[in-house]
C-alpha cells in the first residue's frame, strides 16, 4: 500500500529541461519544505523518427543512444548544480536517471522500481489560449500510470496552499485511503478544503449524491470546509467562476471519476478559462 502523503518520501519529477519542468522543482520543493523526501530526477529522451539523413544513416542505434544518454547526464548534473544553488533544504535528497525511450512506459516502470508515492511535472502544452490545457506526457501520466500527479502550470507561483478545491458530482462513494491523502496535505499546510459541486440544472442531490456528501462532511469534520454549488452548463467555466471567487491556491481531483476529470482538465481551450494556466492539479489514483 502506498505511504500516505504526510510521511511521503519517494517523489518523481520528470524533466525535460524546460522553464515549465524548472517551475515544477520549485513548487515541488516548496511544497514538502519540512518533510524528509527523496526527489528523482529523471530525463527520458524520446525515440527519434529514422531521418534517413547522411549524417545518422552511418551511426549504429547504441552509440547514438549512448551519446544521447551522455547529453541528458550532463543535463541533470548542470540541473542539479542549479538546485543547489537553492536556500538548502536538509531534509531533501536527489537522485537522477537519463532513459531514451518511451516516456510513460519508462514512468510506469520507475514507479514500481523506486515506490514513488508522488509524480510531480509541469503541464508543457499550455501555453497560449487555442492549445489543450495538458501537454500529452502529463495526460498520459494522468490516465495511464497508478500514482499520485501534481501538475504544475508554468505560471503557477508557489505559495503555501491555504484554500485547495475540490470539485465533485457526489456520484461515485469515496475510498477512505485515498481522502486520508488529501487529508494529510490539506493539514501539512494548515488549508481549507472548498467542495464545488456543479449542476446543470436545478435538481436537487439524490440519495446517493446526499450519502457521498455527508461522508466528506464526517471525514473532514475537523478541518475548515464549506459545500458550494454552481450552476453551470459546462463544468470548466464553474470551475474557473470557483478559482476566482475561493481564491484557490490548488485543485484536488479523484481519477475513479475519469470522465469528470478530463472535462476539467483537458477539455478547456476557451479564452474565459485561465485555471489551468496557474492552478496546480492534484489528481489522486484510487
Amino acid at each position: 500500500m502506498a505511504k500516505s502523503i504526510g510521511t511521503m518520501k519517494n517523489i518523481l519529477i520528470p524533466t525535460d529541461f524546460s522553464d515549465n519542468a524548472w517551475n515544477a522543482i520549485i513548487y515541488g520543493t516548496s511544497l514538502f519544505k519540512n518533510i524528509k523526501c527523496t526527489f528523482y530526477l529523471i530525463h527520458v529522451h524520446p525515440i527519434q523518427p529514422y531521418s534517413g539523413s547522411e549524417s545518422t544513416m552511418f551511426v549504429p542505434p547504441e552509440i547514438r543512444e549512448e551519446s544521447i544518454l551522455k547529453e541528458s547526464r550532463g543535463k541533470l548534473k548542470s540541473l542539479i548544480e542549479k538546485i543547489q544553488k537553492l536556500p538548502l533544504n536538509m531534509k531533501h535528497t536527489y537522485e537522477t536517471k537519463a532513459m531514451y525511450g518511451f516516456f510513460t512506459d519508462y514512468i510506469k516502470q520507475e514507479v514500481i522500481d523506486k515506490n514513488i508515492e508522488l509524480i510531480i511535472m509541469g503541464t508543457k502544452g499550455a501555453s497560449g489560449i487555442k492549445a489543450v490545457s495538458l501537454g500529452s506526457n502529463t495526460g498520459n501520466v494522468i490516465t495511464k500510470v497508478p500514482c499520485a500527479v501534481l501538475a504544475v502550470p508554468e505560471k503557477a507561483k508557489y505559495s503555501d496552499p491555504k484554500e485547495i478545491g475540490f470539485p465533485t458530482d457526489f456520484l461515485l462513494g469515496y475510498d477512505a485511503t485515498v481522502m486520508k491523502k488529501i487529508k494529510e496535505l490539506v493539514m501539512m499546510h494548515n488549508s481549507a478544503i472548498r467542495f464545488l459541486y456543479v449542476a446543470s440544472k436545478g435538481n436537487g442531490l439524490s440519495l446517493d449524491q446526499l450519502k457521498n456528501r455527508e461522508f466528506l462532511k464526517d471525514f473532514f469534520t475537523d478541518i475548515a470546509y464549506s459545500f458550494h454549488t454552481l450552476t453551470a452548463k459546462k463544468i470548466d467555466i464553474a470551475v474557473q467562476h470557483f478559482v476566482e471567487s475561493c481564491n484557490l491556491d490548488m485543485i484536488v481531483m479523484v481519477t475513479k471519476n475519469l470522465n469528470f476529470i478530463e472535462r476539467i482538465l483537458f477539455r478547456p481551450k476557451v479564452e474565459r478559462i485561465s485555471y489551468h494556466l496557474t492552478v496546480p492539479f492534484l489528481v489522486i489514483h484510487e
